[in-house]
């Protein structure tokens, strides 16, 4: 069978579907040489009758069961994060029941979990630094009754409100002092959110880095690790170099997580990752092969997926969430393709075509036939005849 997919400029193409699904050896035996978390996304629900800027319809059980099949993989799950959809149709009142529930989940399944903790209940507007500080608490609250392991969020307000470097460093130390267990602290760059730029206090990315890592020394007995979304793989492994003892590196680099995670004779990354979302399997089985030692099974295993990740991280890089939640709904996760805040629009229709066509040149999709045939329903909603 043939499907014509729609290229850049417009043009039909025909293609052949891939006839043979991935085959890895998935199971729920630890991943020993590197820690991996999966940043998941959420699933609509579209009888929820809710609009684009209202609060999210989300189907509970579909979402959920996603996060099942993530930990049956043996990877982590990074929860509330901005695969997520925190701050761009996700509010705070539905991301707090998210964290509730997925990490109900996690301690049935024995799963590892860590949610997000940031200040997106806020809101537009300013907001002065007590009020910053206060957001953050109030999160940390739920995470950590939760039982999860706290990340604790770049915020979009902290931003807004901070004047020097100094107020990063107040800010946060506070947070770190009174936060129960080591956090993961995440730098997330501008462009996963331009609102975010400027983070640390400067614009300059040298100078962030060194606010930033002096936090790190100030406080790394309540620092797990941190994780580095910036997409600059150089400057991750100049900042992993320079982590005090026992502070891990969790790369957020959807760019260059081969060599990030197989690292060097100085250190490697561990990874929390959105793009881990649609790549569970994969990323499952690397490690499992990286577990006996074979660095080259790894990046064999993951080197082959870096085109499909690029692609869905291309800019505006902030959209990529749409071309997860097609792969998932292409892979048989849900029903459906609808996201919440209406992000299922974010991306053109030639984008999503090549999503498609890389993955299934991946074999990622567990019932190739379904894939396509919800492919070519797709390019009909759009007007595309087969």
């Amino acid at each position: 069978m043939t499907i014509r997919l729609p290229g850049p400029a417009g043009e039909l193409r025909t293609y052949e579907p891939c006839a043979e699904p991935l085959a890895c050896s998935a199971g729920r035996s630890p991943l020993v040489s590197r820690t991996v978390y999966a940043a998941a996304h959420v699933v609509a629900d579209p009888y929820g009758g809710t609009c684009p800027d209202g609060p999210a319809a989300v189907d509970w059980d579909a979402t959920l069961a996603f996060r099942r099949h993530l930990w049956a993989l043996g990877l982590g799950v990074a929860e509330a994060m901005d695969t997520a959809q925190r701050g761009m149709g996700l509010d705070w009142e539905t991301a707090a029941e998210l964290i509730r529930r997925s990490a109900a989940e996690a301690r049935a399944m024995g799963g590892r979990i860590a949610c997000g903790a940031g200040t997106d209940q806020l809101g537009p507007g300013p907001a002065d630094l007590a009020a910053v500080r206060a957001a953050y608490e109030e999160q940390l609250a739920i995470v950590e009754g939760s039982g999860a392991q706290v990340i604790l969020m770049a915020s979009r307000a902290l931003a807004a409100a901070a004047r020097t470097p100094d107020d990063y460093r107040a800010v946060y130390g506070h947070l770190l002092r009174q936060a129960g267990e080591p956090v993961i602290l995440h730098w997330l760059g501008p462009m996963f959110d331009p609102a975010l730029d400027g983070y640390w206090g400067s614009s300059n990315l040298d100078a962030a880095t060194e606010t930033f890592i002096r936090i790190i020394a100030e406080h790394s007995d309540k620092i797990d690790g941190v994780k580095i979304s910036l997409l600059d793989a150089e400057r991750e492994v100049d900042v992993r170099r320079r982590l005090p003892e026992g502070v891990r590196c969790y790369t957020g680099d959807d760019f260059h997580y081969p060599e990030l995670i197989e690292g060097d004779d100085r250190g490697f990354s561990h990874a929390l990752l959105g793009i881990f979302d649609p790549l569970g399997p994969v990323a499952a089985e690397a490690v499992r092969v990286l577990d006996t030692g074979d660095a080259k099974g790894l990046r064999a295993l993951l080197d082959p997926t870096v085109a499909l990740s690029r692609h869905l991280f291309e800019a505006p890089t902030r959209f990529y969430k749409t071309g997860v939640v097609l792969l998932a709904w292409l892979a048989g996760h849900q029903t459906h393709f609808t996201m919440v805040g209406g992000l299922h629009s974010a991306r053109s229709l030639p984008h999503l075509a090549r999503a498609y066509e890389l993955a299934d040149g991946l074999g990622l999709f567990p019932d190739p036939a379904l894939a396509e045939d919800r492919m070519k329903s797709l390019l009909t909603v759009y007007g595309v005849a087969q």
